[in-house]
C-alpha cells in the first residue's frame, strides 16, 4: 500500500474514483458522523481538550452544518489541508481556534487547541504557552488580548517564525496518513 514517507501532495493526484471508494468503504452511508470520524482516526481515550478539538475540526469541515461530512466536504477538507492557499488555511485555522464563535481568538482558546493537537499528534516539540505568548506578543496589535481574523491573518503573514510554528502545530499529516492508508491494526 502507500508508504508513510510518501509526499502528501501526491495524495490528491490519485484519481477521484479511488478517493470515492475509500470514502464509501469507511462510511457506506455516504456520510461521516462525528463518531465515525473518531473511529476512522482511531481516537479513543483522548483528553477532554483533544476530544473538543476533534469536535471542532468536524464542525469546521461540516460546511453546511447538517451534522455529517459528505464526500464533497471530505475532499474539500483534504484539499484545503494539502493544497489550500495560505489565506484559506489561515481562515480555516481561525475558525477552528475560535471555539466560542465570537469572531475573536483569545489566549485560552489557542492554548486549548494547541494542547489538544499535541494530545492527538503526540508532537510536543513546541510548548503551547510559549507559542501563544509569542503570537499575542507579536500580532495582537490592539493589545486587547484577542485576535480578530484580520489581525490573525496579517500577523501570521508578517511574521515568518509564527507562520512556521503554525504550520508545524497544524500539520495534520499523521491524520491524513491514517485516512489515506486506512485504519491500523
Amino acid at each position: 500500500m502507500g508508504n508513510h514517507g510518501s509526499n502528501l501532495d501526491d495524495i490528491l493526484a490519485e484519481d477521484m474514483h479511488h478517493w470515492y471508494n475509500k470514502f464509501m468503504r469507511e462510511s457506506p452511508s455516504g456520510l461521516i458522523t462525528l463518531f465515525e470520524l473518531k473511529t476512522i482516526l482511531n481516537l479513543r481515550g483522548m483528553s477532554e481538550n483533544a476530544n473538543s478539538y476533534v469536535d471542532q475540526v468536524f464542525f469546521t469541515f461540516d460546511m453546511d452544518g447538517d451534522g455529517y461530512i459528505d464526500f464533497v466536504e471530505y475532499i474539500a477538507a483534504i484539499s484545503l489541508m494539502l493544497k489550500g492557499e495560505i489565506n484559506q488555511k489561515l481562515k480555516w485555522y481561525f475558525k477552528l481556534f475560535d471555539q466560542d464563535g465570537n469572531g475573536k481568538i483569545d489566549r485560552e482558546e489557542l492554548e486549548t487547541i494547541f494542547s489538544a493537537i499535541q494530545d492527538i499528534t503526540r508532537n510536543r516539540d513546541i510548548d503551547p504557552e510559549e507559542i501563544v505568548s509569542l503570537i499575542f506578543e507579536r500580532i495582537d496589535v490592539k493589545g486587547d488580548g484577542e485576535l480578530t481574523l484580520e489581525e490573525f491573518i496579517e500577523g501570521a503573514k508578517d511574521h515568518e517564525d509564527i507562520m512556521d510554528m503554525l504550520k508545524k502545530m497544524m500539520d495534520l499529516t499523521p491524520v491524513l496518513v491514517i485516512i489515506v492508508e486506512g485504519r491500523e491494526g
